[in-house]
């Protein structure tokens, strides 16, 4: 068995043997197959596929070629949530809390963000003094008695897809599905949950631009956990515009503030309680979705949910002063409105310039090792189905730097489209797959 002829076999449309996929990524990550090969193999892969067998194959080595999460230490159903990225996409912030209050243990390993904004470990950061780096004792220790923990990604966690993804990322072979679902799925094996939720975005801030693509990639996502032994759900959302208002670290752990004391967009809520509510489905304290359902929105407004969240930022070191009162976070030297050009309706937002808009004003990282600014970001005024006066705020930009300021405002403009008449738009839920199948609302 070599490498150039598991990449020829590729090549001519051939399906890999489970020893095959094995020995290429004990190759990969090992270094005895060199960069160019595994270049090679992916862009075999990108043109000719691979079967849902292949893909599960791919996975399952991947998240077997390093460190492993052991978290039976841990009492109880452990479950975990997963976004394939989006703009405003501040879920977690609202979700882990809320699951936790339910007493369902969420123990989260995140990475930091590199494109639009910042991931979930560099909001995170927003608050002052919160640490994201625990031992493994630590981790398992706060998770049993807090419930929830959301810490950093550390030790030699899936090697083989670190690698494969840096070379992806510079031969033009990222968007292959069976690649972005063994990427993915790799790692949320390897971390060690019970149960899975996965939120796959849908639209122009998406990697996954249409719904087709959407659900094919949350299909072979929730077989490949299924036949790894996990419960496991993917719920597709639209993300043809912004989640919520904010874009930008501290602004959107605000907005996240916000909802749980039950003051949010009613988008973010939505979202928010349907992934949580598949979480608490998941383990089983509940008999149907309407029952969870109603256990998650009860927690978030009655404020146990920001008491849970609460008990995560103490246990982690962090401030709770800045929950109980949100203008303590830092904020933008520069806060600027952009005025809308003309009057009518916003037929359409375009997120990822919006979120390309807040990584330009330092918000999010164009390169690893890249700084964020926490403060800086967009707090927008219209979104889609809103009337819009000439020169009325279309969204106010947070900056420090006026260089950056004056290319995000012309940006930010050129992501709106303003008509006259009426519109449709599709709805924030498109649709839901699990092991049983299909559903799609739309």
């Amino acid at each position: 068995m070599n490498a150039y002829d598991i990449i020829k076999k590729k090549r001519d449309g051939g399906e890999l043997s489970s020893e095959e996929i094995m020995f290429f990524v004990q190759g990969l990550t090992s270094g005895t197959i060199p960069d160019y090969q595994v270049a090679a193999w992916a862009m075999a892969v990108y043109f000719r596929g691979m079967t849902g067998r292949e893909t599960r194959d791919l996975a399952l080595a991947m998240a077997d070629s390093g460190d492993t999460v052991d978290l039976r230490g841990i009492e109880g159903f452990k479950v975990d949530k997963h976004s394939t990225g989006g703009v405003g996409d501040k879920t977690t912030l609202v979700v882990i809390p809320l699951v936790a209050a339910a007493g369902v243990p969420v123990a989260k390993m995140s990475g930091r963000g590199l494109g639009h904004t910042g991931g979930t470990i560099d909001k995170f950061e927003s608050i002052p003094n919160f640490q994201v780096d625990k031992t493994p004792g630590e981790f398992i220790a706060q998770v049993n008695s807090v419930k929830a923990a959301v810490v950093s990604q550390t030790g030699n966690l899936v090697p083989a897809d670190k690698k494969l993804y840096a070379l992806r990322d510079v031969t033009a072979t990222v968007d292959s599905i069976p690649l972005i679902a063994a990427s993915i799925m790799s790692k949320k094996l390897a971390s060690g949950a019970d149960g899975i939720v996965l939120d796959v975005k849908v639209g122009s801030g998406a990697f996954m631009k249409s719904s087709e693509e959407a659900f094919e990639l949350a299909r072979i996502m929730v077989d490949i956990g299924t036949s790894a032994g996990r419960e496991v759900v993917a719920v597709l959302s639209d993300m043809d515009q912004p989640l919520g208002y904010t874009v930008g670290n501290a602004l959107e752990v605000q907005e996240a503030i916000a909802t749980l004391k039950g003051k949010g967009p009613a988008d973010l809520e939505e979202l928010s309680i349907i992934l949580a509510s598949y979480m608490l489905l998941m383990s089983k304290q509940v008999p149907d979705l309407a029952t969870a359902q109603q256990v998650i929105g009860e927690l978030l407004h009655s404020g146990k949910g920001l008491q849970k969240l609460r008990e995560m930022v103490v246990a982690q070191g962090g401030d709770p002063g800045y929950l109980d009162n949100p203008h303590n976070f830092g904020q933008a030297s520069l806060n600027v409105t952009v005025p809308s050009p003309e009057s009518g309706v916003v037929s359409g937002i375009d997120a990822e310039k919006v979120g390309l808009t807040a990584m330009r004003l330092g918000a999010g990282r164009e390169k690893l090792g890249d700084r964020i600014d926490h403060t800086v970001g967009i707090v927008l005024r219209k979104k889609r189905g809103d009337r819009v006066r000439a020169g009325e705020a279309l969204a106010i930009l947070h900056a420090n730097d006026p260089y950056r300021l004056e290319v995000a405002r012309k940006s930010l403009v050129e992501a709106y489209r303003i008509s006259t008449g009426a519109h449709s738009f599709p709805p924030l839920l498109l649709g839901v797959v699990t092991r049983e199948g299909v559903e799609r609302y739309v």
